[in-house]
């Protein structure tokens, strides 16, 4: 659950008030009862459950990787099964219909060699252009544009039903909701999101109302959601998925729009938090957020009081990453203070995995934050009611 947020997170945004308007929205699922330490159940359980995983399998809870929506490759099974993958995404596309998908996730979940921790199985199911899994059982999906036009609580309900489909898939997380808020006066320029219409309006404002109520469905649905892509993509020209050094030269640490983001983080049922690949000058002009413990731990983690899971945008195959070796890749954004790598191209998934490894066997510290992150993994999880304890 997010922490209580510091002095400095108080004053950012103007504090309640500049989230007055989103108040209404917040989740409904209570917070898991604490004990007498402080610990959420779900944390104990966590606790306990990653306690018994060996370090291949905590290193494992610390991945996601790409499977074929339609008919997942051998060498994608062989990956989930080895290297004992924490989660999956779907890739690729399909049309197939809700009974092929659930398909699908039943024979991913079927080659899982967890340690009894149930996996994720993610879809990239937002609406437009960026739904991922269609046909029979799943509706089609207006735009975030569209759907910004809904009243709040219409928007809440619609989630709920699409969420819904997702969960009769096999389906338990929905990387989305797109919280980059796109001026208007940039539009179909910015090319990750405002050219492909995946912003819920042109104001912090805005997004933050129909985002969050868009994560209130999903979460209502019992599908855990992804908001993405902090700490925002609105307002670069380049799409880091296939354009190098995409920089943001306006956003700063205490930048108004991150109050969508600021929002969701703030809802009592946490969500997991995706990170850009981009590069923020303002903030940290060396590294891309990905890598940045200016962005990853000053101000998600402390400016915002998050303790969530955050995971990494495509680590794989981004164009935005090509200059850096693939290993390095998921080291660079654990120790910055990231939770889960994710790699749509499950070739490179060895190579992460084996540097994580290697690094966790002949560095205590960095395999004491294995472990923690692990645990954090799990108690997610829990939280969201995939492990059972007791």
């Amino acid at each position: 659950m997010p922490k209580k947020p510091t002095a400095r997170a108080s004053a950012v945004l103007g504090g309640a008030a500049a989230l007055a308007a989103v108040v209404p929205l917040a989740l409904t699922a209570g917070a898991s009862p604490s004990d007498s330490s402080g610990r959420t159940a779900a944390q104990e359980c966590a606790a306990e459950k990653t306690a018994e995983l060996t370090l291949e399998q905590q290193v494992g809870q610390l991945f996601i990787g790409g499977v074929d929506a339609d008919e997942p490759a051998d060498d994608e099974l062989a990956a989930v099964r080895d290297l004992h993958l924490g989660g999956v995404i779907l890739t690729n596309g399909s049309s197939a219909g809700v009974q092929a998908t659930r398909q699908v996730s039943d024979r991913v979940r079927e080659a899982a060699t967890t340690g009894g921790v149930p996996m994720w199985v993610s879809a990239d199911q937002e609406g437009g252009k960026v739904q991922h899994l269609k046909g029979q059982g799943f509706d089609t999906m207006p735009t975030a544009v569209e759907q910004g036009r809904l009243s709040p609580e219409e928007l809440r309900s619609k989630a709920e039903g699409w969420g819904g489909q997702l969960s009769a898939a096999g389906v338990n997380v929905n990387l989305a909701p797109v919280l980059d808020t796109v001026p208007a006066d940039l539009g179909g320029d910015n090319k990750p999101i405002g050219f492909l219409e995946r912003n819920y309006g042109t104001t912090p404002g805005a997004v933050a109302e129909h985002g969050t109520a868009y994560q209130a469905g999903m979460t209502d649905a019992g599908v855990t959601p992804a908001v993405k892509h902090f700490p925002g993509l609105g307002r670069v020209l380049g799409n880091t998925d296939d354009a190098k050094d995409v920089k943001d030269e306006v956003t700063t640490r205490d930048d108004a729009y991150l109050e969508p983001f600021r929002a969701a983080v703030g809802a009592e049922k946490t969500p997991l938090v995706m990170i850009s690949s981009a590069r923020y000058t303002k903030i940290d002009p060396d590294n891309m957020a990905a890598f940045s413990s200016t962005v990853l731990t000053g101000m998600l983690r402390e400016d915002l009081g998050f303790d969530g899971v955050i995971v990494s945008d495509d680590l794989g195959a981004a164009k935005a990453l090509e200059d850096v070796p693939v290993g390095e890749r998921a080291l660079r954004f654990l120790t910055a203070g990231g939770t889960v790598a994710l790699s749509v191209d499950a070739k490179t998934l060895p190579e992460m995995t084996g540097a994580v490894l290697e690094r966790a066997g002949s560095d205590a510290q960095f395999r004491e934050r294995v472990e923690k992150d692990a645990e954090r993994v799990v108690a997610a999880k829990a939280e969201a009611g995939l492990v059972k304890c007791g």
